[in-house]
């Protein structure tokens, strides 16, 4: 009787740990296009609330058939047009200015300086610095904890 309730136990905290894991991780997309439309609402007859470029990033809340209720890192709210959109990892600038550079520390060398709002294509990733490549072209390593995204 002990091992079962021993093994009853297990599976229940590991049931519990696999639950709280997927409900924490969230579920990103990068648009796919040059300009996507993020609108009001799940049609094209709701408004256009912003004009989205290539590469950014948003978070997906929910959908309605063909369309993804999503939130970007400011904390706005709209809706895409799924098949608009792709898995290709971005993140964005949430800070004022982002440096990246040459290595994944912060006394390597500094590559460019990024702005809030950039949008930077992952390539690698290394405990909390992500190799990127910039919209210009430029890739450098930036600390994670500068950019919202995958």
């Amino acid at each position: 009787m002990n091992i079962q309730h021993s093994l009853l136990k297990t599976v229940l905290a590991c049931s519990l740990a696999i639950t709280t894991l997927v409900a924490s991780s969230k579920e990103m997309v990068s648009i796919g296009g040059a300009e996507v439309n993020m609108r009001s609402g799940p049609g094209t007859r709701y408004s256009s609330r912003w004009l989205l470029g290539e590469g950014y990033p948003l978070e997906v809340l929910g959908r309605r058939g063909a369309w993804l209720r999503v939130r970007d890192f400011e904390g706005d709210k709209g809706w895409i047009y799924r098949s608009l959109t792709n898995r290709k990892p971005h993140v964005v600038v949430d800070t004022a200015i982002a440096n990246l550079r040459a290595a994944p520390s912060r006394s390597s060398s500094l590559v460019m300086k990024a702005a809030r709002g950039d949008v930077l294509r992952i390539l690698e990733r290394r405990k909390g610095w992500i190799l990127v490549r910039h919209e210009r072209g430029t890739k450098g390593w930036i600390a994670r904890r500068l950019v919202w995204g995958w």
